[in-house]
């Protein structure tokens, strides 16, 4: 039997879909369910190195970790890492392929990198009831959205519902949202059953109108406003802009100074989505 799946898609890179995917993780890890992060590909220099060598995105591992299972390369099938002088690293299943140029890679590798995402969500699929998916930057980039890799095609591939995240913090966020809706292609838009509100800070029944405004206009409803969380000692993929690279490894989970740092904070946003998202109702977007 197939695990079951929801997707995180955000409007934009930056809005917080690695952190709530965390939180979603370690919520259902407390909640018995065997679960594990899925990114199909990720473009970042921040990188989790497993205890076999092989390399992964960070998000990817630290999810893995607030599931309670051990990282596998499986979780982060394409992990892309740009190069300042050269083209991409491109390492598959966590390991490196070679370099090669972005017009190069987006030409040529895009059945055999769906080939390799397909197998490695199958097999997770298989493994685990839950899948927790991360998608990548902004499903409706219109110069790139025919072969991205991270998106829509995965969730079509896992037949996963979205949910679609807002930094509200930025600004702009029903406008972005309202906005990806209306990009979407009829098939992919169907799989789009709701919204989070990221970053909030202030009151919310400042915020209420735009949500019921929100609601009105699409049809779909607003799982969560999720508040402005600091003080997480979590690295997130995008939190740095690639100069001066990140990287953790399982060893670094043997520090039980870190391990339990990390863990209350994973403990902390599960804690969190509980109170602020509307789990009956996600639990009904995932058939659960």
């Amino acid at each position: 039997m197939s695990a079951k799946c929801i997707m995180l898609q955000g409007t934009s890179s930056h809005v917080g879909k690695s952190i709530l995917a965390t939180g979603l993780c370690r919520l259902f890890f407390q909640e018995g369910f065997r679960v594990a992060p899925f990114k199909a590909q990720t473009i970042t220099m921040h990188s989790y190195r497993l205890a076999d060598g092989d390399e992964i995105g960070i998000a990817q591992g630290i999810q893995a970790e607030a599931a309670g299972v051990q990282p596998q390369a499986v979780m982060n099938p394409l992990l892309l890492q740009p190069q300042k002088k050269s083209g991409t690293r491109v390492i598959a299943r966590g390991r490196l392929l070679g370099e090669m140029d972005a017009w190069e890679y987006r030409k040529n590798y895009y059945l055999r990198g769906l080939e390799i995402i397909e197998k490695a969500w199958r097999q997770l699929s298989q493994e685990n009831e839950i899948l927790v998916i991360e998608g990548a930057g902004s499903p409706v980039e219109v110069n790139l959205k025919d072969r991205d890799l991270a998106n829509m095609q995965t969730a079509l591939l896992a037949d996963s519902p979205v949910i679609l995240v807002a930094d509200i913090d930025r600004g702009g966020a029903f406008a972005a949202l309202v906005g990806t809706l209306a990009l979407l292609d009829p098939g992919e838009k169907a799989l789009v059953k709701g919204f989070i509100i990221n970053k909030f800070r202030g009151e919310r029944r400042l915020l209420q109108p735009a949500l019921d405004f929100l609601e009105k206009r699409t049809g779909l409803p607003v799982l969560g406003v999720v508040p402005f969380l600091d003080n997480l000692e979590i690295e997130e993929e995008d939190s740095h802009t690639g100069v001066g690279k990140v990287r953790l490894s399982v060893e670094d989970t043997g520090d039980a100074k870190k391990r339990k740092k990390r863990g209350e904070d994973y403990d902390r946003l599960a804690a969190m989505l509980r109170e602020q998202l509307d789990l009956k109702l996600l639990y009904a977007i995932m058939g659960l």
